[in-house]
């Protein structure tokens, strides 16, 4: 029972506080941030607790939803950043998209694609899907740190098994696999093939 008027008085105490200072200080490190940034990692640079900073990206969150602001407070892997909205973002992306974008062929991303969605998968399987060699798309995914090894499979030759990395999440602005577009029943089975 006290434990729960305690967290009841806390909860108050952030709700009534002024965290102006605090949200703007919050804002500068997100800014400054390349990576996204733990609530906890978060509270360490900050010195705030895990409770004040909640509040501050609550804060932020409400700011950044008004229509005159062309950025986000966005959650990609299990961490906060401030990312262009997408529909600001599109518009620019000629200009700022293409550094990163252009470098990754078509053939990259459906191998790509065929990775995340059928993780953890060999080589060979990724070729029966493609119907090509994918030698070199793996090695532009592998360069750029998109996927990696994940372990061997129990087969003969134990060829390696390969998955998608941290930097393909937030590369594509994802909290986990789990946020990948839902695939229709065609391209489902197409990736079941190689199974």
């Amino acid at each position: 029972m006290q434990e729960e008027r305690d967290s009841l008085e806390e909860e108050n105490f952030y709700a009534n506080m002024d965290l102006d200072s605090e949200t703007a200080l919050l804002e500068t490190v997100l800014f400054l941030e390349s990576e996204p940034q733990t609530v906890e990692t978060l509270a360490k640079i900050t010195n705030f607790s895990v409770e004040a900073v909640n509040e501050c990206l609550d804060r932020l969150k409400d700011k950044y939803a008004n229509a005159d602001s062309g950025i986000e407070l966005s959650q990609i892997i299990g961490g906060w950043i401030l990312t262009p909205k997408k529909e600001c973002f599109d518009l620019v992306k000629e200009r700022y998209g293409k550094k990163n974008e252009g470098r990754l062929s078509k053939a990259a991303i459906e191998t790509l694609s065929i990775i995340a969605y059928s993780q953890p998968i060999t080589r060979a399987e990724i070729e029966s899907i493609r119907h090509v060699n994918a030698d070199n798309m793996m090695r532009v995914l592998l360069d750029r740190k998109f996927i990696k090894e994940v372990g061997k499979k129990d087969i003969p030759g134990k060829p390696v098994l390969y998955g998608t990395t941290k930097d393909f999440l937030e590369f594509f602005h994802l909290q986990s696999i789990a946020d990948l577009p839902q695939l229709d029943e065609k391209e489902s089975e197409r990736f079941e093939l190689a199974r």
